[in-house]
């Protein structure tokens, strides 16, 4: 039988629905995403701990589940929210459906709401914390107002590995012998970072957000790279103070979460956007050429440009609104980007960052 459900912000909105995956409540912070596909990555994107997730695009699950697109080892989202769900998915890679893969992580799902009118409003009245129940709304708002708010929460150390790994390919094709090392500091990373970047002939280590920088030297990389990842960046000083400690040291990638650790490193500041860039459709200018690249972005957090300090230079910003995408140091081996250089999902206009980071590696070998 279908059950009705509901989401409640916490301004009171009502939107109704249908309930799907698993028969639980969840609240977050409610967040819509504009990809046209890829709703297997995003559901399973570490950045989205915390958060109820909303596409934008009408019809969700129509390709199902399979064991390829994970971006990390689980379902990472509170709740998922949708306008119309696939009962028959079709692909040859299928081995589930988008209800059996919410049911089996036990997150909940809500079908059938206006998700147009949703994103209206989360774009207008910018994101808000939401509780998915079958409880009247009167309730559900009581309940909102006990819960802490989604930025007073480390979600880093919720979803950051327990302990380092090696990243192996997933296929039984033979991958070139490495010619470097890089390490990847989990605040959140997802797959797609380390499969490109083995796939560029690197061997790639990933090491819990909390690490030492005196053991992440130990490894001996030849670079780093510091993930993407959820949640407030004013929250992450322990991060900052290992950023501090290993620039200079290493040559230094920042992605996403990132870039703010690396802003924030040098003395810059960061705020809270109205209700973010989420999705595969997002304009960024390159400063020093001019080119426009169409990125993939997730993120409700940026730069401040007016903290930024000498030593850091804006590379890269964003089309629509000028906020800051990408950073570069002036004199040190290090550079950051606020988007998604290895898409997933998302076009692939920017996987040159990742080889552009391995010049910066082989120069300082």
């Amino acid at each position: 039988m279908t059950k009705k459900a509901m989401l409640v912000l916490e301004d009171g909105s009502v939107y109704e629905g249908y309930a799907f995956g698993a028969e639980a409540s969840a609240y977050g912070e409610v967040v819509f995403n504009t990809s046209m596909m890829g709703y297997q990555e995003m559901l399973t994107d570490p950045s989205y701990a915390g958060q109820i997730v909303v596409p934008t695009y009408p019809l969700i699950g129509n390709y199902g589940i399979n064991k390829q697109d994970f971006e990390s080892n689980k379902i990472q989202v509170r709740g998922f929210v949708v306008r119309e769900e696939c009962l028959k998915p079709n692909h040859y890679l299928s081995v589930s459906t988008l209800d059996q893969f919410l049911k089996e992580y036990g997150i909940p799902g809500i079908y059938g709401v206006d998700t147009r009118a949703l994103t209206r409003r989360l774009r207008s009245a910018g994101v808000m914390v939401g509780i998915i129940t079958d409880d009247t709304p009167e309730q559900a708002l009581e309940q909102l107002k006990k819960l802490p708010s989604y930025g007073t929460i480390d979600f880093v150390k919720q979803v950051t590995t327990d302990a380092p790994y090696q990243w192996e390919p997933e296929s039984t094709e033979e991958v070139p012998e490495a010619l470097c090392k890089v390490v990847a500091l989990d605040c959140g990373l997802k797959y797609s970072i380390l499969r490109t970047m083995r796939s560029m002939r690197c061997q790639v280590t990933a090491v819990p957000a909390t690490m030492p920088p005196r053991e992440i030297l130990s490894l001996k990389p030849d670079g780093i790279i510091l993930s993407p990842g959820p949640g407030n960046p004013e929250l992450l000083d322990y991060i900052v103070d290992t950023v501090k400690r290993l620039v200079g040291k290493k040559p230094i990638m920042g992605i996403c979460l990132g870039n703010q650790l690396i802003a924030r490193a040098f003395g810059a500041k960061t705020f809270k956007m109205k209700f973010g860039h989420r999705g595969g459709n997002h304009p960024v200018r390159d400063l020093a050429t001019g080119r426009v690249y169409i990125t993939a972005q997730n993120h409700g957090y940026a730069v401040d440009p007016d903290s930024l300090k000498d030593e850091l230079e804006v590379t890269y910003i964003n089309v629509n609104d000028g906020t800051v995408e990408g950073l570069r140091h002036k004199e040190l081996p290090v550079f950051c980007i606020q988007y998604h250089s290895e898409a997933s999902p998302g076009p692939w206009d920017s996987t040159y960052l990742f080889k552009d980071f391995l010049k910066m590696v082989r120069g300082k070998q």
